[in-house]
């Protein structure tokens, strides 16, 4: 049986955004962002982070900083009983100066392939999933599979999407609330 899952953005969305994050000791959790992922884990549905990291490709910061962040930020949550199950990242940008990142990709958001990917790997159904994010990209990655999307934040664009939420925990409360009245 194919199974839900949450995608969560991580820049503004569980941790304060810090342009191109190479230090560990630099993450903030934004408030309510345990309780979200918790809520998430306790009631058996994957949390998995999708996050666009140019700052690979850009030659900012490479792939043994991003793993020390991801490890931190997974022992932060985890020091608050909180899990995420998996972490997928984009490294690429078109105009990054790494050759090998410098591309355009099937992986990088509003491209679906990381998404794609998580479904396998977690034998999800894509069109019962959801994506809180802050941006565009996001909801329009999560649109593409046939899934929700949950904006958090105030972002000046104009997003539509199935709920805006003022924080990640409103936006995790509004998914189980959607789930229980067997909407997804």
């Amino acid at each position: 049986m194919l199974k839900t899952g949450v995608f969560l953005d991580r820049d503004d969305t569980i941790i304060k955004d810090v342009p191109y994050l190479k230090d560990p000791d630099m993450i903030m959790l934004l408030p309510g962002a345990s309780r979200a992922v918790r809520l998430l884990n306790d009631n058996a549905i994957f949390a998995i982070i999708i996050t666009n990291q140019s700052g690979i490709a850009r030659g900012l910061l490479n792939e043994a900083d991003l793993e020390a962040v991801h490890k931190r930020l997974r022992k932060m949550l985890a020091d608050d009983s909180a899990r995420i199950d998996a972490i997928y990242s984009c490294p690429h940008h078109p105009d990054g100066v790494i050759e090998r990142y410098a591309v355009r990709c099937r992986c990088r958001k509003p491209e679906t392939g990381l998404l794609e990917d998580a479904a396998r790997d977690f034998s999800l159904n894509l069109s019962r999933c959801y994506f809180i994010g802050d941006k565009q990209s996001d909801i329009e990655a999560i649109h593409r599979v046939g899934g929700k999307g949950i904006l958090v934040g105030h972002s000046t664009e104009t997003i539509s999407a199935e709920y805006h939420a003022k924080d990640i925990l409103d936006a995790a409360e509004w998914v189980i609330r959607d789930i229980c009245d067997g909407n997804p």
